[in-house]
This record gives C-alpha cells, sequence and structure tokens, in this order.
C-alpha cells in the first residue's frame, strides 16, 4: 500500500485547497456551525434560572383558560370534571414553577470567590457546578477545589448557595488519591 495521497483528496481534506504541511491534515467547520465565526467565543454565561416564571406563568393562564371553558360550556357532553382536574393539576405545576424560578445573583465566579475563602488554603485547580437543592429548587454551586501544590495536598468541596453567596456546607480534607 502507498502512503502516496491522491491530489483530488488532498484538496478536499484541507483549507482552501493547500497541500498539507508533513501529513498533517485537519478538519474544518463550515463558517456557520465555527464558533469563532459566529461570535460565540467568550465566557460561559449560566442561564438565570428567574426563566422558570415563564411556563409558570403560561401554565397558570392556561389553567384559569380551561376553567374559564369549563364554566361557559357547562352542561356539554364534551366538558367534564377531568378538565377541572387537569386544570387544577396545572394550576398547581405553574405555581410550583413560579415559585422554583429564584433569580441566580451569584455567578461561577463569585462562587468560586466564596469557596475560595471557605477552605482556607491557596487554591489551584477547582471546578463548579450548577445543582439545585430542597423542594423549592433553590440554585446552589458545587465548587471542587484542590490546593495549589504539586500535587495538590488537600481537596475540597463546598456548596455556595446562588441566590444569596452564603457558603451552605464545606469539607476539606487531605487529598487520598496516589499521584506517583
Amino acid at each position: 500500500m502507498s502512503d502516496r495521497i491522491d491530489p483530488a483528496e488532498e484538496a478536499d481534506c484541507t483549507e482552501g485547497g493547500e497541500s498539507p504541511v508533513d501529513g498533517e491534515v485537519r478538519d474544518v467547520l463550515p463558517d456557520d456551525l465555527d464558533a469563532r465565526g459566529a461570535g460565540l467565543v467568550g465566557p460561559y454565561v449560566f442561564p438565570d434560572n428567574d426563566r422558570r416564571r415563564i411556563p409558570g406563568i403560561l401554565y397558570l393562564v392556561l389553567a384559569a383558560a380551561t376553567v374559564v371553558l369549563v364554566v361557559m360550556a357547562d352542561g356539554s357532553p364534551l366538558v367534564d370534571g377531568g378538565l377541572v382536574a387537569g386544570s387544577v393539576g396545572l394550576g398547581l405545576v405553574g405555581l410550583y414553577h413560579l415559585q422554583g424560578g429564584w433569580s441566580l445573583d451569584i455567578d461561577e465566579a463569585d462562587a468560586l470567590v466564596a469557596a475560595v475563602r471557605a477552605v482556607g488554603f491557596p487554591v489551584g485547580h477547582a471546578s463548579a457546578q450548577m445543582a439545585w437543592r430542597g423542594f423549592r429548587s433553590r440554585p446552589t454551586w458545587r465548587v471542587l477545589v484542590y490546593s495549589n501544590e504539586s500535587p495538590p495536598e488537600r481537596r475540597g468541596l463546598v456548596f455556595v448557595d446562588g441566590v444569596d453567596g452564603e457558603v451552605v456546607a464545606a469539607h476539606t480534607e487531605d487529598n487520598p488519591e496516589d499521584w506517583s
């Protein structure tokens, strides 16, 4: 088998039909899918939980409209108590969405700062993840931190409230991982 690339295939595999240098061939995204070309480069912004209020309001409006329909079409064979039960359920779901629509005032960077203060050691690597706690789905950042030694001697897990920035819980320990 020959190591020689067919010139037609070579033109298809490279950007602009240029020949690869030292056999280096790379995939290229079309301009409409390339994040750099679409202006999508930059820090990631976590979506705010208050977006839950939109479906909550829609559910409540739909539940109210269903109740109005049942009242107006009283006696019709197409309307029965099941619609009322469904609208009550939809109204409860709408209320749950409204109460769970917390505004996320603490972003990932603020949570990391709170976690560094809570663990009490200089932090090297860290990772933050959004979670929700409790029946009311309060947003909470889970921040995993490692000390800045190489290899890290300590690690910690800190839960930071996403609404007010309060440290909910913090646990630190010597790093049990074997890095040898």
